[in-house]
Parts: C-alpha cells; structure tokens; sequence
C-alpha cells in the first residue's frame, strides 16, 4: 500500500495485444484498454511518466514480452526514471522475474495492479480479509521473486540435523498457515452475513442488487434513488465494500438496495474467489439491475465482462422469471440529443430496460416504477376478514395492496387483496388469519 506522505511512485504502462488479436479489435478498442490501465494506475496514486501499447506475435516464454520490446522498454523505463512498470496483461512468477532483472525495477502485471487497488480501499474487515487472502494466493507462487540467497536453516539438534528447509519453504509454509487462518475468519463473517440475510428474510424487504462495471455510475444511482451520501468518485473502484440502504419505491412498499464492487475485464480469479462472499449478496437479491456507461465507446464489450463475472456466479444474462436483470443504461446526460434520444427509444423497446442519467435524475423514477411493477408480479392474492369498524387496516391494506375485491358483511369486510411478502408477514404479526386465493 502506499503511503500518501511520499512523493507519488513514478510508473511505465506496457500494455501488450497479440497480433491476431490487433487484427480484428478496432484501435479504439485497445486504446480504451490502454486508459483503463491508465485509469487503474491513478486510483492508487501512480505517477504514470508513458503509457503505450506493444504488438507481440505470441507471448514470449521467458518474458512474455519480444526481445526488442524489452530491450527498447529498458531503455525508456530508464530515461523516463520509473520506479515501476506495469505490465497489462497476466504474467507468470518467472516471466516477472525475468523482466524485473532485465530491467532493473520493480515490475508487477494486470492482477497485482487490481490487488494493490482493492488493498488501498478496503475498510470493511470482510473486505480488508478478502484482499489480504486474494493477494496471498497470488503472491504464494512469486516468492521466488523475493528470496535469492535460497540458504538452508539447520533441523534439529548438534550435527544430527537433517538439511531443513529453505528460505523460501518456510515462507510458503507460513503463507498457507496464514491462508488457511484468513479461511476461518472469513467463514465466521459469512456466518454472520448468512445470520443477516435470514433476518431480513424474517422481515422480507426485497432486495434490489446493483451491479455493472466499474466506474459504470453506480454509486451516484445509489445515491440519487436512497437520497444517501455513499462514496461516489470518478475513479475506478470507488467503491469496495457493500453497501445496504432502504428504497423507497412509488407504491409505498420498500426494498433494500445493495451497491457491490465493479467489474473490470480480466476480473483475477483470485480476486472472484475471494470476494465471492461479497458477490453472493447479488445471488440473494430478488432484482438485479445491471447498471451500464452507455456513454462510453466500450458499453458493450464492459456489458459482456459484466455477464462473464455474473456468469461464475451462475446468474444467466437474460436472468430468469425468480431473479430478474434490468439493464440501467446510464450517463444519458453525456450523449448528444440524437444519441440520447436513440438510448431512450431502444430502452423503451426492452421489457426490462431504462434509459437514465443519475447525475441529472432523468429516468429514475421510470426505474423505480419498473422494479414496483417486477416486485409487484410477486404478489400474491389473500382473503382477509377485517372487522368494519377497523379502519385503520382497512385503510392499510387499500394502501399498500392492490384491493381485487371486498365483501361488506354485518361485522366484517371481506377482502381479497395483493400483497407482498413483507407486508403479508405485517398482516399475520396483527393477528389476521390470511388465506391463500388460487
């Protein structure tokens, strides 16, 4: 982690692209790339000195990189002074090795970068163990990086001591000691996340999860539509840890809605792994509202990395009747009037889509009314007996229920009303006695 009193380390971006691959990707495309890793770099400070895209055939052995490209990389890591260089793509222990001795400074790849990111921001103690676990998976098969002298330590006692571990054994070995601890702390947060999901489902809000890539606006959603004041930055991975708050929606009834961390392409698996605890609050979620930059050149290529991630989790793309997906297509305030125009017609198009900017507002409440209308289909219809002079909950149920028909009796109204689970579980604490209408 960096400390933010020293002067910002200075770093080079390498991001390279296979031949076959520059062919058929647009140089958009890989320049968008190109910023991402840009982008990643200044979310922890970096000083970045060049960024630059390299074109390789195949990725080398040794140093995944061509001969020449390193050669000529060397020289600019050393005229331009940097401390780092970042390579954008997945390198293996050795290839990392190979390029941090040829030259001469500290090199670290796509996933180290992302680790270094979510170590800075975690504040959550399940978030700050999620790191701290996803960095030892990855960093257990590196430790050659670290240890040169390799020298034996003496076993047992006088002469009779066997050769004993190396160095570098006994830091594997206290790495995976370490591993296997993070496991049991984490396991005791995921009990207790499991303690907190089943409370709510004892006061059965729905829940509304949102997810999308990062920097796609999420929490600025979040914020516009619970009127809260949670972290929202232009910056990648603003936000780490998850976030819960009451929605209101236009019926009356609320949901919860939970903010979860972006998505980036090349999500680590170290890094799905680890958060996975984190990302099953999107597998408890009753909707799941995909939010996306439709202003950016790249909305679609993040939509599919999006869907690839939700993929792991086992959420189908297209969601299903149980566990819907809205497509919140967002930063319309950043369009042209004609490209605005086209968003908002083809959301309209979708069954489960909106077009809206949650800077400006627009399009929000067209949100909130689609999520009413989901939850809404999960109503069930009861019939109820309500004494007449009990106004109070007749008045309740025409409020918060859809009212399909009523029966005035000499003492009792008979009721037959939509309503979902919370407000049925109300109804039942009241003491009414509710029968299921088929």
């Amino acid at each position: 982690m960096l400390e933010r009193d020293k002067p910002a380390t200075t770093a080079l971006i390498v991001h390279p692209r296979l031949k076959k691959r520059a062919r058929t990707a647009d140089d958009y495309g890989e320049r968008s790339r190109l910023e991402e890793a840009c982008g990643l770099a200044a979310a922890i400070d970096l000083n970045v000195r060049h960024a630059e895209s390299v074109t390789i055939a195949k990725p080398n052995p040794a140093t995944y990189l061509g001969e020449g490209t390193v050669e000529r990389i060397g020289g600019m890591a050393k005229d331009f002074e940097v401390e780092l260089v970042i390579v954008d793509g997945h390198l293996s222990p050795g290839q990392q090795r190979n390029l941090e001795r040829a030259w001469n400074v500290k090199v670290i790849d796509r996933t180290g970068l992302i680790l270094e990111i979510f170590g800075a921001r975690a504040r959550t103690r399940e978030g700050q163990l999620q790191v701290e676990l996803a960095h030892l998976t990855y960093q257990k098969s590196r430790l050659v990086r670290s240890w040169t002298h390799l020298e034996r330590q003496r076993g047992g006692h006088g002469f009779l001591g066997g050769p004993g571990e190396t160095q570098i054994e006994i830091d594997r070995r206290l790495i995976e000691e370490r591993i296997v601890r993070l496991k049991k702390e984490l396991e005791t947060v995921t009990r207790t996340r499991n303690l907190h999901r089943e409370a709510r489902k004892r006061v059965p809000y729905p829940i509304v999860a949102l997810v999308g890539y990062t920097n796609a606006g999420k929490s600025t959603l979040f914020n516009t539509v619970t009127k809260s004041s949670v972290v929202a930055m232009d910056q990648l991975f603003a936000t780490l840890d998850p976030t819960m708050r009451r929605l209101k929606l236009p019926s009356g009834r609320n949901a919860i809605l939970s903010d979860t961390v972006g998505f980036v392409s090349d999500l680590p698996h170290e890094l799905v792994a680890a958060f996975r605890a984190t990302l099953e609050e999107v597998l408890a979620a009753d909707i799941i509202v995909h939010v996306r930059d439709i202003a950016h050149p790249e909305s679609e290529a993040q939509k599919r990395d999006v869907l690839d991630v939700l993929k792991q989790l086992g959420v189908a793309a297209e969601g299903s009747a149980e566990r819907p997906v809205i497509e919140a297509l967002n930063k319309i305030d950043l369009l042209d009037d004609e490209a605005r125009q086209s968003a908002i017609v083809a959301a309209k198009r979708v069954q489960h889509a909106v077009a809206l900017s949650a800077v400006s507002g627009e399009g929000t409440e067209t949100l909130l009314e689609l999520l009413d209308a989901d939850l809404g289909r999960r109503r069930h219809p009861l019939s109820v007996h309500v004494p007449l002079d009990d106004g109070e909950t007749l008045a309740w149920l025409y409020r918060r229920g859809e009212v399909l028909t009523r029966e005035d009796g000499e003492q009792n109204a008979h009721v037959t009303v939509l309503l979902d689970a919370a407000d049925t579980a109300r109804l039942q604490k009241r003491g009414f006695p509710l029968h299921r209408d088929h």
